[in-house]
């Protein structure tokens, strides 16, 4: 098992984690830091314990959100979506391709 330092509220806290998900709990734990500090500004330093259960209340909420616009997304504008992203991303690798052949023509 891994171990992480993380700041939150000024306090540094060791997490343990899995072998290389190191940096991805960094990053939550920078998310958390961030959505704490936000609390800060709004209800002062009330003690961490109040602090970090406002913060995983938010959090929790955002999810929940998250989770109701992703069920109610309409499908079939979601597939156009992909497909729009699809084309551009083939756009993109045909371009790249085309300067690649142009690049290898100069240097033979």
């Amino acid at each position: 098992m891994s171990k992480v330092s993380i700041q939150v509220n000024d306090r540094a806290f060791s997490i343990g984690c899995e072998p290389g998900q190191e940096a991805h709990v960094q990053k939550l734990g920078e998310a958390f830091d961030q959505k704490v500090t936000e609390l800060v500004g709004q209800v002062g330093q009330i003690g961490d314990l109040r602090l970090f259960l406002m913060a995983a209340l938010v959090l929790s909420d955002e999810l929940a959100s998250a989770r109701t616009n992703l069920a109610e997304a309409d499908p079939a504008q979601t597939a156009a979506s992909m497909e729009q992203i699809q084309r551009q991303a083939s756009k993109a690798l045909d371009d790249a391709a085309q300067q690649i052949e142009q690049i290898v023509a100069k240097l033979s």
